[in-house]
């Protein structure tokens, strides 16, 4: 059964960075979709960036120009760059392998990994 891990997680001011990472277990051939999600105890979980094939992104307007999905299929990982952090960042992360028909619905997820901004 495929498993996914996320790392990368921690404290930040705001203005700052984090890249957050997602590996898969499984073979590594395997041509998944990914994803990224957050949820914080005052919203539902909401998609925040999602990578179909190798260049075909898309992100949630309020992450857009901040953050960066990326993927590395020889190592079955996938990434979560972030810039210029805001407060309304902060939230559970948690990667997906998705749907590769719209780049969001998720099919499995991993246990998250928190984020918080400080003001």
């Amino acid at each position: 059964q495929v498993q996914l891990v996320e790392s990368g997680g921690g404290s930040v001011q705001a203005g700052g960075s984090l890249s957050l990472s997602c590996t898969a277990s499984g073979p590594a051939y395997l041509d998944y979709c990914w994803g990224w999600f957050r949820q914080s105890p005052e919203k539902e979980r909401e998609p925040v960036a999602g990578i179909v094939g190798d260049d075909k992104t898309n992100y949630a307007d309020s992450v857009q120009g901040r953050f960066t999905i990326s993927r590395d299929n020889t190592k079955n990982i996938a990434y979560l760059q972030m810039v210029n952090l805001r407060t309304e960042d902060t939230a559970t992360y948690f990667c997906a392998h998705v749907s590769c028909l719209d780049g969001v619905s998720p099919l499995r997820m991993g246990q998250g990994t928190q984020v918080t901004v400080a003001s």
